[in-house]
Order: structure tokens, then sequence, then C-alpha cells
């Protein structure tokens, strides 16, 4: 049995030059930054609420609430570690990430290579079977004054059951 899960989020770009600005586990060098009350990875957060969707387990905010201190500047790979228990403790196995990410900054084109590896890492799949696309909102709305991103993910996990 297959299970299909798709998860989104968002996150506000703001100018802070001390805050790390993560993007699948990567820091990327910049002067901005994404708010959240983890370390803001808006595409490992999309990852795991695909995940949690496909194991029918709510959302990241029913494991993760930003109502928790215990989780304030949480990297979002522990985060993805927990989902992937989640999935063994499920017996289910993960099949294939796929991302898109919706937003003017930063650029995923000239790192996307490198967030494809730290995905494939994070999540203990194989490169080809991993992927992180992009575009813009062509200037539309708050995404399109960079004011933040969107991501939207989807699993493909299948059952290790008999």
């Amino acid at each position: 049995m297959f299970r299909v899960g798709n998860g989104i989020d968002f996150h506000k770009l703001i100018h802070e030059p001390f805050r790390p600005l993560v993007l699948a586990g990567v820091e990327i060098k910049s002067e901005f930054a994404f708010l959240g009350h983890s370390d803001a990875d808006v595409i490992l957060h999309a990852v795991a609420d695909a995940i949690l969707g496909a194991l029918s387990l709510g959302d990241i905010g029913v494991h993760f609430p930003d109502t928790d201190p215990q989780y304030k500047n949480m990297k979002s790979t522990r985060i993805i570690e927990k989902c992937l228990e989640l999935v063994a403790e499920k017996k289910f196995k993960l099949i294939n990430v796929d991302c898109t990410y919706v937003g003017d900054h930063p650029k995923i084109s000239p790192i996307r290579a490198e967030l494809n590896a730290s995905l494939a890492n994070i999540t203990k799949l194989p490169l080809d079977c991993v992927s992180i696309k992009a575009t813009t909102s062509e200037g539309m709305g708050a995404l399109g004054r960079s004011e933040g991103v969107m991501v939207m993910a989807t699993v493909l996990i299948e059952s290790l059951k008999k």
C-alpha cells in the first residue's frame, strides 16, 4: 500500500543579519532570515507536514507547537528525524520527496544541487528520489514583494506490512 502526503509552509522574510537563513538544512549566507519559532526552515517544515499527512498524524503544529519553549530555535533537521521515526514506527518507508519553492529571495537555482544533496541526506533517500524546484509569483502579492516564501511538498510512503 502506498500513501501520498502534501505539505505547505510559509515564512516571512526579515532583515536579520545575525539569524541564519536555513533551507533544506543548509545555512545560506544572507542578510535576511525567515521568521519562525524554530530555525524556520520552510522546506523541511513543508516536508514534515507532508510526511505527517501521509501517516494521518496531523501536522507540524500538533507535534512541535510554536507555543512550546522547548522548540524555540530548534533545528528543523530534528523535526524530520522525528517524522522519520514515526514513519518507521508505523511500518512505512519514505520513497520520495518533491518540493516546490515559491519566492524571489533567496534564488534557488545557484544552490539547488546543494539543497537537493542536503535533503537527500536528511531524509536518508537517494539523490534521485528528492527534488526541489523553484518558481516565483511573478511579482504578485506578498511573495512577489519578497515579504516571504512558500514551499509545497509531496511525499510518497510505502507500507512495509504484508
